[in-house]
């Protein structure tokens, strides 16, 4: 455990610029992985430490530090499973970069089952040399998807809102979107009023957001690829939480322009005459909705009972349950990919952590977090994670808790808070245009 909490630090300060990431706590018994120094003909070019940091801080592997390395090959023939055997490497990963003539590079790469003496999965990404990154998180989504039988999710972005000078009447709300790895930042919208809510679409392809630009809060849909917004009609009162239904078709939101804040849902192609209301409560705050994988409910937070918690509504029959009992306070709720499992936001004591809780066995819920001010929990697209927003020394900051709780990490921002995150869905970064 030491060692893999000493090697993450280090490759954190070798490799990220705007976010810092830290292990505070890891898996028990990750895999050992030797994943080989590629050859490249520009030494400054290699793709295998983006591959390396990506498998650590899943918590499930121990990358072998490359001064312990017995040898170093690039190619198969030149592997002797006795060296990788006598450091106790149960997988070896090695490959090489090829600068084409085009301008373009090839990555190559080979996976070794160490203590079967074989190979168990190869391939070749060709991409320009920009997208050197790209091609990283790639392979190890494919070396992990092989390794563990699921799907990767580090060629994913997170968004999150960037504040500066935050208290002051020069404030600036910056919506940011990075790697998931914290890397690559970049900034898609900035105003001096603030920015709540980013959601993605389910391609990938949008983002929508609350903007207070106009002094008046109003959704916003922005497409990725040429940056275009779109404000929705803004009504009276209270218009936020924007969540795309599975199809991409819908928007779930809160509106207060009927009294006091409820869920609606509307058609994104036809915003004025689609607007539907879900739920209905004379008094009670219905807010942070959230759709079920198959679109066919809501998820949302209420104080319909005395004090927040979690219910679901059927679409189809308006049907409301109430799904969490258990303490004064659940909220922000987010279904895992299978249905089953809840994760929200959760006082105990007095103090707000994420939680976990699954749904058929009706058991109370997990706590997840032990830091403090714990908020906004987004998972990853595999369900294999969730980024959350916590203060840290005061500040703002984002935060990554595995979903069994066995992996933390942090991500601090020196530029300012950090706030409001959101996951990507899974995105194919090699094959758009997007510039994502």
């Amino acid at each position: 455990m030491k060692k893999l909490i000493w090697w993450m630090m280090f490759v954190s300060l070798q490799g990220l610029n705007a976010l810092e990431i830290v292990i505070d706590r890891g898996n028990d018994n990750p895999t050992p992985i030797a994943i080989v120094p590629f050859t490249s003909t520009n030494p400054a070019v290699d793709v295998s430490p983006v591959i390396a940091f990506d498998l650590v801080r899943s918590g499930q592997f121990a990358p072998l530090e490359e001064e312990n390395m017995l040898s170093y090959p690039s190619q198969p023939e030149d592997v002797y499973f006795r060296d990788w055997r006598i450091l106790g490497m149960e997988y070896l990963l090695i490959g090489r970069h090829l600068n084409r003539v085009d301008g373009d590079v090839t990555v190559s790469y080979h996976l070794f089952d160490v203590s079967a003496e074989r190979e168990v999965k190869s391939g070749a990404i060709t991409s320009s040399r920009d997208r050197i990154r790209d091609i990283a998180h790639r392979i190890a989504d494919e070396v992990y998807e092989e390794i563990t039988g699921i799907r990767g999710a580090f060629s994913t972005r997170i968004l999150y809102v960037l504040v500066e000078n935050i208290g002051t009447s020069y404030a600036r709300y910056k919506l940011e979107m990075a790697d998931s790895d914290g890397e690559r930042p970049r900034t898609l919208f900035e105003t001096s009023e603030p920015l709540l809510s980013p959601s993605w679409s389910p391609d990938g392809e949008r983002i929508a957001y609350v903007s207070f630009e106009t002094g008046r809060p109003a959704i916003v849909i922005q497409e990725l690829r040429s940056n275009f917004r779109q404000r929705l009609p803004p009504y009276p009162g209270l218009n936020g939480a924007p969540a795309f239904s599975p199809d991409g078709r819908e928007l779930a939101m809160v509106l207060s322009r009927d009294g006091n804040p409820e869920i609606y849902t509307m058609e994104i192609a036809a915003p004025g005459s689609s607007l539907r209301r879900v739920t209905r409560h004379a008094s009670a705050i219905d807010t942070e909705p959230g759709w079920t994988p198959d679109g066919k409910s809501l998820i949302f937070t209420s104080d319909r009972g005395g004090r927040p918690q979690i219910y679901r509504v059927d679409l189809r029959t308006s049907l409301t349950e109430r799904l969490t009992y258990e303490g004064d306070y659940n909220a922000r709720a987010r279904l895992l990919p299978d249905g089953r499992h809840l994760v929200y936001v959760h006082r105990r004591e007095g103090v707000y952590h994420i939680a976990w809780q699954d749904l058929e066995t009706d058991q109370g819920p997990r706590v997840l977090t032990e830091t403090s001010l714990d908020e906004s929990p987004s998972l990853a697209p595999n369900g294999t994670m969730l980024i959350y927003a916590t203060q840290d020394q005061g500040r703002g900051i984002l935060a990554v808790v595995s979903i069994d709780g066995q992996v933390k990490y942090k991500l601090p921002s020196a530029a300012g808070e950090v706030r409001e995150p959101s996951w990507s869905p899974y995105l194919d970064t090699l094959a758009t245009s997007r510039g994502l």
